[in-house]
């Protein structure tokens, strides 16, 4: 049996968190025990010394899971209608989170392409992007604050293979609007032979992953 990643492991920089769940499966059990499975194959790291971060200013209703001890779910809304999935990182209080981009239907895909009306036949492009991610895998506001290093919610994660540095590519975030040093933060990783990433040609290339986590900190010197 896989092994559920702990708490613990979210309880790290982002970055760090970000970097390590590469390659590892994120699993939703529907209410028919169904279970879906997918590898994730692009993260974005977050935390509150970063504009871009929910957290940046203030503990606020909309962001008030991400300032609880890392390893509960964060679940957002986009635009009125669409879903973000992210895990809390780090400590409590801090305000610090990972979003799940994209993932690599490993069981379960027919279920996945109904759920997010994507063409079956096409499983690489099933949940090729974060509001994908939770249509192919029902996740909503529902699940927003629950404990991912339990079954008992329906949504966990499971210890996969390990992918080695060379393996993985750090671009920047997707769709960030802020200043140019927060733009260029190199905190958006992906599997870079992956066929189910959420961006252009253009936005994935980038450079074989090279850790920045004190970004933020180096702009405020």
């Amino acid at each position: 049996m896989p092994k559920i990643l702990s708490a613990e492991f979210h309880q790290r920089h982002s970055l760090v968190v970000a970097r390590e769940l590469l390659g590892c499966s994120l699993v939703r059990r529907l209410a028919t025990g169904e279970e879906l499975r997918g590898r994730i194959v692009e993260t974005e790291a977050y935390t509150p010394d970063d504009p871009s971060c929910h957290a940046h200013r203030r503990n606020t209703p909309r962001a008030r899971s991400m300032f609880q001890l890392g390893g509960i779910s964060y679940v957002y809304i986009i635009y009125g209608i669409y879903h973000c999935l992210n895990v809390v990182t780090q400590g409590l209080g801090e305000g610090s989170a990972v979003l799940i981009r994209a993932i690599e239907p490993l069981s379960g895909s027919a279920t996945m392409a109904q759920l997010a009306q994507k063409d079956p036949a096409k499983p690489m492009r099933i949940a090729s992007g974060p509001s994908m991610v939770c249509r192919a895998l029902a996740v909503d506001k529902s699940l927003d604050g629950i404990d991912l290093s339990s079954q008992q919610a329906g949504l966990w994660f499971e210890q996969g293979p390990s992918i080695p540095d060379q393996a993985i590519v750090q671009t920047p975030r997707i769709g960030i609007n802020s200043d140019p040093h927060t733009v260029a933060a190199p905190w958006r990783l992906i599997v870079a032979d992956s066929n189910a990433l959420s961006g252009t040609r253009r936005q994935n290339q980038g450079q074989t992953y090279q850790p920045q986590p004190d970004w933020f900190q180096k702009q405020a010197i």
